[in-house]
């Protein structure tokens, strides 16, 4: 983008003027002799910089300034007048302009304060052009699907995200919590805060306690300093909580006191530190049961569940299915430098009767194998995992499943050029189980 800049004047010889003298320094210049023209010239040019006389014919530049700021907030606005008061200018700056000067000290003045409007008009453009990146990566739409089950959940979420309100989100494994609960962050008022995500099936009771709340040095053996706790890491943030169910029930009664004061006690402390967390917990068991059976307490269910959002099955919006895949496809072909852009239609039947246990995780992770034993530039029906078919109706049947297996895990570890990790994690087994299988099929 150049340096573009609009002049806003209704004296025609000044306006030239300072046009022409902008023009040898190298912007490339507009020029308006009234706020509406220069209200729509704004609206088809990338303009850095608006420089405007306060007096105008048709509006008050000092109110001129808001209304720019509206239609593009980066752009920054230099104030020119006749007869500049000092409330004038203290006005000017609380509308939003970046300066005020007199005409007369223009000429001297000018150029070092543009040059320090557009730098910061270009900053500005950077983060709002990194921000939309952001929103595109984890806002809402990141979550692709056209059913009217997705759509609904959409709208809830967009609708709790302008709030502070605990929210619950329910739905199977793989349905995609974790992209929700970052879009009602990023859409909210806490997006410049940080979100912080823990899975709570990840650690032990007594680590997971030290992880939300943090701990003093010497609180157990190996605290070797103080540590700050995820709470305090998310604090005017977000603090997703994935797995919420397996959540010991001793910890559950400190989660429960966060919720209702705001205050909580790091492990090996007796100081009561106060925070202001906005609190996402997700869980694909169903609550009520776990609180039956004991597991879960009930005071602390109702306080997170507020606002529940249950998100659909793959299963649930079938339709989704080829556009996800396609979009997988896509990403997938480009990443394995492959030139495959379509699937056959025997390849889309089996993806819309199968029955989704993994939801869109399970798609996601079938199509990427799919890509990588593609040697077309379709993805046909014998491409497909021999796992994803029964035995009886594979496309290779004349081979043993044990062969198939044999060739298929080749195939994997050729992709991950033998790193074994990585292809434990794209055949979805245990790195101990792909092991045995090398041993057993005496692979390479």
């Amino acid at each position: 983008m150049g340096k573009s800049l609009l002049i806003i004047d209704d004296e025609k010889k000044h306006r030239g003027l300072l046009a022409r003298i902008l023009d040898l320094e190298g912007y490339t210049v507009f020029q308006a002799d009234n706020g509406k023209e220069g209200l729509k010239i704004l609206s088809q040019e990338d303009i850095l910089v608006v420089i405007s006389d306060v007096k105008l014919p048709d509006i008050n530049g000092l109110e001129l300034v808001s209304q720019i700021k509206e239609k593009k907030p980066f752009v920054e606005v230099i104030h020119l007048t006749a007869y500049g008061t000092i409330q004038d200018g203290v006005l000017a700056i609380k509308n939003g302009a970046f300066d005020y000067i007199t005409k007369g000290d223009d000429n001297d003045k000018i150029l070092p304060l543009l040059a320090r409007a557009v730098e910061k008009a270009q900053l500005q453009m950077k983060v709002n052009h990194l921000e939309n990146k952001i929103s595109k990566k984890l806002g809402f739409d990141s979550i692709m699907g056209e059913s009217k089950a997705i759509q609904a959940c959409i709208h809830l979420a967009k609708r709790v995200s302008e709030t502070n309100a605990t929210v619950l989100l329910l739905g199977e494994t793989g349905t995609g919590k974790e992209v929700f609960s970052q879009a009602i962050h990023y859409h909210s008022l806490r997006k410049h805060q940080n979100f912080v995500a823990v899975n709570c099936t990840a650690f032990g009771k007594d680590l997971l306690e030290s992880e939300l709340f943090g701990h003093k040095a010497g609180a157990f053996t190996g605290a070797l300093k103080d540590k700050k706790g995820l709470f305090e890491e998310a604090d005017k943030g977000t603090l997703f909580l994935d797995e919420i169910g397996e959540m010991n029930i001793d910890l559950q009664a400190k989660l429960l006191r966060v919720l209702e004061t705001g205050q909580f006690i790091k492990v090996g402390d007796t100081k009561t530190l106060n925070i202001d967390v906005r609190i996402i917990a997700a869980t694909n068991r169903k609550l009520e049961d776990q609180i039956e059976k004991g597991s879960f307490r009930e005071d602390l269910f109702y306080r997170l569940s507020g606002f529940q959002i249950k998100l659909p099955s793959l299963n649930e919006r079938k339709e989704d299915i080829i556009p996800l895949a396609q979009f997988f496809l896509k990403d997938f072909a480009l990443k394995s430098k492959k030139s495959i852009q379509e699937m056959d239609s025997g390849f889309k039947t089996r993806l819309e009767n199968h029955k989704w246990k993994g939801n869109i995780r399970e798609l996601r992770n079938l199509i990427e194998r799919s890509v990588i034993l593609s040697d077309s530039s379709i993805l046909r029906a014998d491409t497909l995992p021999f796992d994803f078919y029964s035995e009886t109706e594979s496309p290779l049947s004349n081979l043993s499943l044990a062969n198939m297996e044999r060739l298929h895990i080749q195939k994997i570890l050729d992709y991950a050029q033998g790193n074994k990790t990585e292809a434990a994690r794209i055949l979805d087994i245990g790195l101990t189980t792909l092991y045995r299988k090398i041993e057993e099929y005496k692979l390479g």
